[in-house]
């Protein structure tokens, strides 16, 4: 089993930067892959980013493409979101998952990011 605690959400500016942690107990953090998904307030939880468990493969939604970027550690077994040029829109409880993409089993707690105008 997994335990998975994200860290990094705050409030920030409409094009500024924040990057999410997601600390993960286990020692076998590095054989799943890993995701991050977000829910806004009164939606349904949808898919951010994913990476594989080798960080070979990467996956983005098209919303955050090219705004959003995810990598691991496997040594400090954890996993990152890099986000860039943030917009309101982005406002949301961001969720780290671990499991076999795009299965995720076991969940984080949230994290949330908001973004003013």
């Amino acid at each position: 089993q997994v335990q998975l605690v994200e860290s990094g959400g705050g409030l920030v500016q409409a094009g500024g930067s924040l990057r999410l942690s997601c600390a993960a107990s286990g020692r076998t953090f590095s054989s799943y892959d890993m995701g991050w998904f977000r829910q806004a307030l009164g939606k349904e939880r949808k898919f951010v980013s994913a990476i594989t468990w080798s960080g070979g493969s990467t996956y983005y939604a098209d919303s955050v493409k090219g705004r959003f970027t995810i990598s691991r550690d496997n040594a400090k077994n954890t996993v990152y979101l890099q986000m860039n040029s943030l917009k309101p829109e982005d406002t949301a409880v961001y969720y780290c998952a671990a499991g076999p993409y795009p299965q995720f089993e076991y969940w984080g707690q949230g994290t949330l990011v908001t973004v003013s105008e």
